[in-house]
């Protein structure tokens, strides 16, 4: 009888321990809205332009500047001049904010008509790994940066959206006090703003139709493609609220594959991996935007990260529905 009882007892707690695992895989995987299937329509004319000027900052940034970071560091500030030339050219004021010894970040605000006091981050770090052009990492997240300020720069926002291109998240600065990303995290978090969301655009521009050329992490692995055709939206559990809410907002308004994870650090390390992390660090909510990186693009960190290996016309329809995603975000007009 003892025996019968405690078999029972083991059952149960097999079954209760199933039914948890299942919801954590549940919260963690689940996203609103659809992803997009099937056929990508074609591009309309203002994306095929959005397209071209995509192309043409990757090949300046990573084609004609190539690698940008601290030990080539006439080029790092050749690519904070280019990105602060081309933020002026919109008509905009890109502040510098001084990182460490001289370095820079990029800052755009473009203000909100009721709650300027409400600000959302959007940002891309503009350093690259020693030997590599950086083409996908990150000249491409800078070049969705300043589409995306091109974009929203006339709509009329109820919220500021903040745009920041930063320097310094590459080793040797990643998680230091001199990480770009850190030292605009640190200064909102001791001006006590009111930072309601970051997203951070982490490679966006290097997609793939081909069987099984997308990897994965083992543990989440079984839950997506197998194709590498889709745009990333991760965050922690504590951003999981902004996660969903972007995704959805990018649902919405884009026809191109997305998918959303939202794990505990602890358990998927690769969550941390990009500037979302530094807002973390001061309690704000953070979402990566991403194509995965070594997950699918095998010139990751290497000579093999160039312009040619981008497909423009994913990150055209990409950036188009980040844009329509921080309009609604933001509280301003659709943009179609």
């Amino acid at each position: 009888m003892a025996l019968m009882e405690f078999l029972r007892g083991a059952v149960v707690l097999l079954f209760l321990g199933a039914a948890g695992i299942g919801a954590l895989i549940y919260y963690c995987v689940h996203m609103p809205g659809d992803s997009h299937r099937g056929s990508l329509p074609e591009l309309t004319a203002a994306q095929g332009e959005l397209r071209d000027r995509l192309r043409s900052h990757v090949r300046v940034l990573a084609g004609e500047i190539g690698e940008r970071h601290q030990y080539q560091r006439s080029n790092l500030d050749a690519a904070a001049d280019y990105i602060t030339a081309q933020f002026e050219a919109m008509g905009l004021v890109p502040s510098p904010q001084m990182v460490g010894d001289g370095f820079r970040n990029i800052v755009v605000d473009l203000y909100g008509r009721e709650s300027r006091d409400e600000v959302l981050v959007v940002g891309a770090h503009y350093d690259s790994v020693t030997m590599t052009p950086g083409a996908d990492d990150n000249a491409s997240g800078v070049a969705g940066l300043l589409e995306l300020a091109r974009l929203l720069r006339e709509r009329p926002l109820r919220r500021s959206v903040r745009l920041i291109a930063f320097t310094n998240e590459e080793w040797p600065f990643f998680g230091r006090d001199d990480m770009g990303s850190r030292v605009s995290a640190r200064l909102s978090h001791e001006r006590d703003e009111n930072v309601t969301g970051m997203f951070s655009l982490e490679m966006i521009g290097y997609y793939s139709d081909e069987p099984r050329s997308q990897w994965y992490p083992r543990i989440v692995r079984r839950f997506y493609p197998e194709q590498a055709n889709f745009i990333a939206f991760v965050s922690n559990f504590a951003s999981r609220d902004l996660l969903v809410r972007g995704i959805g907002a990018f649902r919405r308004h884009a026809r191109f594959p997305s998918e959303g994870m939202s794990a505990p650090e602890w358990l998927v390390r690769d969550v941390r991996r990009s500037d979302q992390s530094s807002y973390w660090s001061y309690g704000f909510p953070g979402v990566m935007i991403t194509d995965t990186a070594n997950f699918r693009n095998y010139g990751y960190h290497n000579v093999g990260d160039m312009p040619g290996t981008l497909d423009y016309d994913s990150m055209a329809r990409v950036v188009h529905g980040l844009a329509a995603m921080l309009a609604e975000l933001a509280g301003g007009n659709l943009i179609e």
